[in-house]
C-alpha cells in the first residue's frame, strides 16, 4: 500500500497563489504518472493536473490551463501543484494520486483508475 501526503493548502485571496505538495514515503509510488484531483462536497473528484513518471508530458483541465503547473522531483519524491490566479471557484479539498497505467492520455482525468491517494489538502480561496 502507497499513502501519499499533501501538504501546502490554505486560504487565500481571489489572484492568490499556493503551492501544494505531495510526498510519496519510500519510493515505490512515485515512478508511476501522478495525478491533482479536487473536490467539493456533493460533487464527484474532478481532475486538475496529471504528469508523466519522467514529468515530461503533462495534461491539465481546462478549467486550469494557463494558471496551475503540474511538476515533480523524482529525486525528492515529491509531487508539486503550483496555483496562480486563484478564483473563488477553486476551492476544494486537493487529492494527489498515483499509479495510473498507460495510456494516460484517455485515463488520466479519471479518479477510479488510480490505486494510490493521500488524505488531501484544503484549498479556500475568498473574494
Amino acid at each position: 500500500q502507497v499513502q501519499l501526503v499533501e501538504s501546502g493548502g490554505g486560504s487565500v485571496q481571489a489572484g492568490g497563489s499556493l503551492t501544494l505538495s505531495c510526498v510519496v514515503p519510500g519510493n515505490r509510488g512515485i515512478m508511476y504518472f501522478m495525478g491533482w484531483f479536487r473536490q467539493v462536497p456533493g460533487k464527484e473528484r474532478e481532475a486538475v493536473a496529471g504528469i508523466s513518471p519522467e514529468g515530461g508530458i503533462t495534461y491539465y483541465s481546462d478549467s486550469v490551463k494557463g494558471r496551475f503547473t503540474i511538476s515533480r522531483d523524482n529525486a525528492k519524491n515529491t509531487l508539486s501543484l503550483q496555483l496562480n490566479s486563484l478564483y473563488p471557484e477553486d476551492t476544494a479539498m486537493y487529492y494527489c494520486a498515483s499509479g495510473l497505467s498507460p495510456p494516460w492520455s484517455t485515463a488520466w482525468t479519471d479518479f477510479r483508475k488510480y490505486p494510490y491517494w493521500g488524505q488531501g489538502t484544503q484549498v479556500t480561496v475568498s473574494s
